[in-house]
């Protein structure tokens, strides 16, 4: 069952990844499909309300994460504790790092998906009429049950065997565990997991700081602001940067020997790259009577032109979006 887990997994992350590589390729049919789906917010044509859901549906994906990776950190922690207590002849040394380690992940993803569910529900304030697809809405939804499970991909089937047990034989199975208090439990964290997770708060810091500005941005109706502070003052979509150092430490404190985790962050290396390539920003001409050209490059071929006017905000600037016309691109 372990191998036949991992296995699975593995070829999911790859099923994911193929279609991104493939609308890369430029092939149009296929290239449009595959933007088409991703669109949400702003790259969506207010007329494209076909097969879409509301935005702010996002924090569903937060939910469905959050929910997961406790009860997959729950029931790792509990196994860890009970199988510890054991003989080592049982549990060998490194098995109880193994274990310990997938505890440590999941410690990780929980902070990651509980922030992103509290952001979504008290940070970004989502427009009533900005929409996604619906399949983009099945794929966020998977996405936050898959990528933690990758994380204990090498000890899901026998942590979901002791948790039968555990419910099965119910008191007796909760022996081992009273004598885990103070004394006996043990944190096998080596080098790997402390540069990891350095690396992850790193990038989990500096995500909490580029949403609170993008979230202070919405000031309602169509204005936006051009975002500045923290790391958009040197790369143009900090968030998404920050979102692959964070899947970077998690590699890394994995000790990034497991193939699926690799999957995992070259799943989210390929769609935040996908998503940069539509929502580059090019600014043209000069700023005359506080007015000036706005290309918004939406990725299929197709841009929009937006008349701007900028007025000042303690976030940035503040400016007034008018979209003036739809160009095709060559």
């Amino acid at each position: 069952m372990d191998v036949g887990l991992v296995a699975l997994l593995r070829l999911t992350w790859v099923a994911a990844i193929l279609p991104i590589i493939l609308a890369s390729l430029r092939l149009r049919p296929f290239h449009q499909t595959i933007l088409g789906v991703a669109k949400r917010g702003k790259t969506m044509h207010p007329s494209s309300s076909k097969f879409t859901v509301p935005q702010r549906f996002f924090s569903h994906f937060y939910m469905a994460g959050t929910l997961w990776t406790t009860l997959l950190l729950l029931t790792t922690w509990l196994y860890a504790c009970t199988a510890g207590s054991t003989s080592s002849t049982i549990f060998a040394l490194h098995k109880s790092h193994r274990v310990w380690r997938t505890v440590f992940l999941l410690w990780l993803m929980e902070a990651q998906v509980l922030r992103r569910l509290y952001e979504s529900l008290y940070v970004f304030h989502y427009r009533p009429l900005a929409r996604m697809h619906i399949f983009g809405y099945f794929i966020g939804m998977s996405y936050y049950i898959v990528a933690p499970l990758s994380l204990c991909c090498t000890c899901a089937p026998e942590v979901f065997e002791f948790t039968l047990d555990l419910v099965s034989e119910g008191r007796k199975q909760w022996q081992p565990l009273e004598v885990i208090g103070g004394n006996r439990f043990p944190l096998w964290l080596r080098w790997k997991q402390w540069v990891g997770s350095a690396i992850f708060l790193w990038g989990w810091i500096h995500q909490l700081r580029c949403h609170a500005i993008l979230g202070s941005m919405r000031a309602g109706g169509e204005e936006y602001v051009i975002p500045k502070g923290d790391w958009f003052e040197i790369v143009s979509s900090p968030h998404y940067l920050a979102e692959i150092v964070i899947y970077v430490g998690l590699l890394i404190a994995s000790g990034g020997a497991d193939i699926t985790i690799w999957l995992l962050l070259a799943f989210v290396v390929k769609e935040k790259k996908k998503k940069l390539s539509f929502n580059f920003v090019a600014f043209l001409g000069l700023f005359n009577d506080l007015k000036y050209l706005y290309i918004w490059v939406v990725g299929d071929g197709r841009s929009q032109i937006w008349g701007l006017q900028q007025l000042k905000h303690k976030s940035g600037i503040l400016v007034n979006l008018k979209i003036t016309q739809n160009i095709d691109m060559p």
